[in-house]
Parts: C-alpha cells; sequence; structure tokens
C-alpha cells in the first residue's frame, strides 16, 4: 500500500519562482505586508518584540480624513501618517500633490526599553476612528492605541481641523519604556519633483530648524550632500521644496540631540533631496503626557506661516538678508495681499505693484534728474578744465571740486536718490522666487509666473546661461540698455579709471545671464519698472525748466565769489580737501627745489 501511494498519487508542484518575485516585490493592495511568522507565541517573535509581541502582528487599515485643504490618510500600522494630499495645488505636470506619500515617506519611534529599542513604527495600534469628510468649523480626533500587559500601553493622538495644514500630535506612554532614556523620533522624506526646473528645486530644498535662530542644511547645493546637528533644543523643524514645506513643531518639551542630514542622488531625477531628521524625546516626557506637537504640511506661504503658533515659523519664506527684510515684511508682502484682493490676474498686479512704487519713488527720481541737469548744464566748463591738463587726472578733479563748489552743486545729489532705490530692487530679488502667489499663474505667453518663461528651448547648453531663452528676461536686457542710453546723453562723461558709460550697457548684459533663470514675474516686473522709469524721465524733462537751473548756478557763483552763500557740509568738506592738496603741492614743490634734489 505504501508502495501503490507513492506510485499512484502525483507529488505536489514546487512553486515557481517568479511567483515568489510577483509576491514578495509587488504585494496586493488588500494582503498583509508582514513576513513574521503567523504564531505570536513563537519565540522568534517574543524575542524580538518582547512585551510588544501581541502587536507585531496584524491587518493594515487606513483611516481618511478630509478637509477643503487636505487629504490625509492615516494608518493603524504604526499608527502615524500615510498621506498627505494638497487639495488646492498640482505638480509642474498638473498630477496630485502629495507632501507626504508612502513609498517615499518614513517615520521612526526607536522606543528604548528594558528588553532593546522597539520601533512603534513596526507596530500595530487599534483606533474607533473613521473616515470622515470635516466641514470647516469641525475637527476629527485620531487616536492610535496599543494595549500591552499589565496597564502598560502607548497612545498617539492626531487632531485634524476642517481647515488649514495643522495637525495636532501627543505621543504617551504608560509604564511601559526607560525614563531616564529618551524615545528617538525619525523622519525620512524623498523630496518629490513638483516644480518643472529640478536643479532650481535641488537648490532650494533644505532643512530648517530653530533653537534660539534659524538655520538651514544643504540650502544652495544642487548636487553635493550635508549634515547637521543642533547645538542646542529645537523648537521645530521643516523638509522644504522650493514651495511646500512639511515640518514638526515642539509645544511643550523641545526635541533634544537632532541631528540632520539632506541626501542629492544625481542620478535620481525623480527624487530632488533625501531629507532625514534624528531627535531625541524624553521617555519621561511621553509619561507625563508633556510629549505635545504638531505637524505642518502645506504650502510655504508668508500669509499662512505667519499665523502658526511658532516662534518665527514664517522665516521659513526667506525674504533676504537682515537689513532687506523689514521693506519685504512691512511694505512689499502687505501690498502684494492688498492687490490681490482686487486683482486677479498677476500680471496685472505687477504692474500695478510697479507704479504704486515708482509713485512711492518719485520725488527721488525728480531730485535725481534735477541733479544730472545740473551736471549736464556745467558739461562745457567741465571739458574746458580738463583741456587745461589734459595729462594731470589729479589737477583736472581739483579743478572740477572748485568748480562744484563755486557753483553749489554736489555731484553725489545724483547718486543718492538712486542708491536709496536699491533697498527696493534687491527686496523684490528674494521676493519674487519665493512667492508662492505667482506658482502656476500664467501671463501673456508665460505658463507659470514662478518659474522663467522658456520661449526658445535651445538644441545645447550655453556656459552660465542654459539651454533657454526667457524673453522677459530678453526685454528686461534691452529696456535697461535703452535707459543707459537715454541716461548716458544726459550725463557728462566723469574723468576716472572706469568708464561709468560704458559699464552702463556692460551690466544689463551680464544681468540676463544671471535672470535668464530666474522668475519670469521678476524678469517682468524689472521690464515694466524700466519702461515706466523712461516715461517718468520723459514727463520730468518736460517739467524741469533748465534756463531757471542756469540762472540758480549763476546766482550761486555770484554769492559764494562774496562770499554771501552758506556753505553745506559737502562744501565745507570740498575746501577743507582742496586747502590740503594745494598745501601739499606746495610742500611737494619746496622740496624739489631743495640743494642736491633729483628732478
Amino acid at each position: 500500500m505504501l508502495i501503490g501511494y507513492q506510485l499512484l498519487v502525483p507529488q505536489p508542484e514546487e512553486p515557481q519562482p517568479i511567483a515568489q518575485e510577483q509576491t514578495t516585490t509587488s504585494p496586493s493592495a488588500s494582503a498583509p505586508t508582514d513576513t513574521l511568522p503567523p504564531q505570536l507565541d513563537s519565540t522568534e517573535v517574543r524575542a524580538r518584540y518582547g512585551t510588544f509581541a501581541a502587536a507585531a502582528q496584524g491587518q493594515p487599515q487606513d483611516v481618511v480624513i478630509e478637509t477643503s485643504d487636505v487629504r490625509v490618510v492615516f494608518s493603524n500600522k504604526g499608527g502615524v501618517i500615510k498621506e498627505v494630499l494638497l487639495k488646492k495645488y498640482k505638480t509642474y505636470d498638473q498630477k496630485p500633490l502629495y507632501l507626504i506619500s508612502e513609498e517615499h515617506n518614513r517615520f521612526r519611534l526607536n522606543l528604548p526599553t528594558q528588553t532593546g529599542s522597539v520601533d512603534l513604527t513596526d507596530l500595530y495600534f487599534t483606533t474607533s476612528a473613521e473616515n470622515r469628510t470635516l466641514s470647516e468649523q469641525d475637527s476629527a480626533v485620531i487616536t492610535y492605541r496599543m494595549a500591552l500587559a499589565g496597564n502598560q500601553f502607548v497612545e498617539q493622538t492626531y487632531v485634524v481641523r476642517g481647515s488649514g495644514y495643522e495637525i495636532d500630535y501627543n505621543l504617551r506612554s504608560g509604564g511601559i519604556g526607560q525614563a531616564n532614556q529618551a524615545l528617538r523620533f525619525g523622519w525620512t522624506n524623498n523630496l518629490l519633483q513638483l516644480e518643472n526646473d529640478l536643479n532650481e528645486n535641488r537648490k532650494s530644498a533644505d532643512i530648517a530648524y530653530f533653537t534660539d535662530e534659524v538655520s538651514t542644511v544643504g540650502k544652495g547645493s544642487p548636487e553635493s550632500s550635508a549634515t547637521d546637528k543642533a547645538d542646542a533644543s529645537v523648537r521645530w523643524f521643516t523638509l522644504k521644496h522650493k514651495y511646500f514645506i512639511s515640518g514638526l513643531i515642539a509645544k511643550s518639551q523641545p526635541l533634544e540631540n537632532v541631528e540632520m542630514k539632506a541626501d542629492v542622488n544625481t542620478a535620481d531625477s525623480s527624487v530632488v533631496k533625501t531629507l532625514n531628521v534624528e531627535a531625541s524625546i524624553p521617555v519621561a516626557a511621553l509619561q507625563q503626557g508633556k510629549a505635545n506637537f504638531s505637524f505642518y504640511i502645506g504650502p510655504n506661504d508668508y500669509q499662512v506661516l505667519r499665523k502658526v503658533n511658532a516662534e518665527d515659523f514664517d522665516r521659513n519664506v526667506d525674504l533676504g538678508y537682515a537689513f532687506l527684510k523689514p521693506i519685504n515684511k512691512y511694505f512689499l508682502v502687505p501690498l502684494f495681499s492688498f492687490l490681490e484682493r482686487f486683482i486677479s490676474n498677476y500680471g496685472l498686479l505687477i504692474i500695478c505693484l510697479v507704479l504704486i512704487v515708482k509713485t512711492i519713488l518719485m520725488p527721488l527720481t525728480y531730485k535725481s534728474y534735477v541733479s544730472m541737469a545740473k551736471m549736464r548744464l556745467l558739461a562745457p566748463e567741465l571739458e574746458e578744465l580738463k583741456k587745461k591738463n589734459p595729462d594731470d587726472l589729479a589737477k583736472q578733479q581739483q579743478d572740477q571740486m572748485k568748480l562744484y563748489q563755486q557753483v553749489g552743486v554736489s555731484p553725489l545729489s545724483g547718486c543718492v536718490p538712486v542708491l536709496a532705490t536699491m533697498p527696493i530692487l534687491f527686496s523684490l530679488f528674494f521676493l519674487f522666487p519665493n512667492l508662492i502667489e505667482l506658482r502656476q499663474q500664467s501671463f501673456l505667453w508665460a505658463h507659470d509666473l514662478s518659474t522663467y518663461d522658456s520661449f526658445i528651448n535651445l538644441p545645447f547648453r550655453i556656459p552660465f546661461y542654459g539651454s533657454h531663452v526667457s524673453l522677459f528676461t530678453v526685454l528686461m536686457t534691452a529696456s535697461s540698455i535703452v535707459y543707459a542710453y537715454y541716461n548716458n546723453q544726459m550725463t557728462p562723461t566723469q574723468p576716472g579709471p572706469v568708464n561709468m558709460k560704458f559699464l552702463s550697457y556692460v551690466m544689463p548684459l551680464m544681468f540676463m545671464f544671471v535672470l535668464n533663470s530666474f522668475p519670469a514675474g521678476l524678469t517682468f516686473y524689472y521690464f515694466v519698472s524700466n519702461i515706466v522709469t523712461i516715461g517718468q524721465q520723459l514727463l520730468i524733462r518736460r517739467l524741469v525748466d533748465e534756463d531757471k537751473i542756469k540762472r540758480i548756478l549763476d546766482e550761486n557763483r555770484l554769492k559764494n565769489a562774496k562770499g554771501e552763500k552758506k556753505q553745506s557740509k559737502f562744501q565745507k568738506y570740498l575746501e577743507k580737501s582742496l586747502q590740503a592738496a594745494e598745501e601739499a603741492k606746495k610742500k611737494q614743490a619746496e622740496l624739489e627745489k631743495r640743494p642736491g634734489k633729483k628732478k
């Protein structure tokens, strides 16, 4: 019977290797993802998880909470946030925008116990929460609890509100963990490409954190990795895209021993950077209910961030250097937000912004033009002074100073108004690349004012320029050259080693290379600004009476000759400088006349 059984009964087929590969590499959505032994009381499971063995296996279950702004998916495996979809935004290629996705995000909660460290995100929690869609004034509480033997437990609680991008997060434990040690929190996120320019995305992607000041890790490094370790307690940190951020804010217990790393894999174009943060949370804080935090997962929008209850959290939006920040914070950003209420087209909004700024600066522009008019009227006399001493540059400058003193003109008076407008131009240079309001806003041929307008794509790459032609940048350059030409016609040539008129033509060409990959909104602003400035100059030229200016200069000359005109500080400085130069020249002449002095 045994021999007949072996001969007649067919042998079971061995499982095919291909089928095994399909099972391990592409598990079905409904199948459990765990590979642990099926028996929970096995020696291997107890040895690995100890007290937590009962939570080491289970079926993945998701809880989905939707608001008008976000769709958040929580998982019972680890009790963590699994996905966050921003409903009001799309990627550059119009796909759904996920800031957190299961395939590209990993949380870790390594809890020290008497039997060793256990990663809670590998275990299964229980919850009674259900899928919900929230109204704007509503909120949802999602509690994940892991009950252990001896009334021990670990609990994670999330609170999602009906609007906004903050999610409250509390972590609590009872009777579990080493009180004198710390839970190690880890967060790794592969930043997906959300904007069209990968290189600019990598320059902008970084980790920001706040101790007593804001610091960054990895900013401006498109091809190299960077690491850092905070030297003090951290109140918050963020993982930053160009226009979006994900972060953790400590409400009561700050994060300790925070280590950060920003990795770049240049061979993988689907991932901008891999950002990783490791931080310690004292177990005592978990046991005392003081491990209270909040996640911010949303747009890097200054108007939104300034409402977040965290010190200096709005500094995630780069508003420039310290001396420029007040201009952006208290003038340009509020003005931009005010115009948004009435103007929906951002190209027209930029034009209105230019007109308002130029109107405010009109008195300085007028003063600068009058100063240039005075210099232009003095140009024939300056030419005569140059002819008297064609080879003596020092003498030419002294004669010019005397002339300026006689007619009461300061050559710097035309520069000061121009320099006064420079902070606004520099502030805009920092503001526009960080304005999420311009993102995916089209105007004329530009499909997105937050990035360059690629009017022509080149089949090759030009060093320092790129492989595209930004038409707004070309128009900005052309208008700058036209303005320089117009300005040079009114300004006399100044003696010196640098030909300023020639330099005024070179600088726009240099900026054409620098700004070719900058946001179209910025170059469009500069182009409109140049056009408006030329129009202002033409208008002022009609209003200014140059004959009257010439009479004033002649009157000043007569008053100074008679000693009737009170000298300004600049004129007094000129007089002292001229006297010092004359005395130095006399001493030099006396030394040369002494016997034995070689000439």
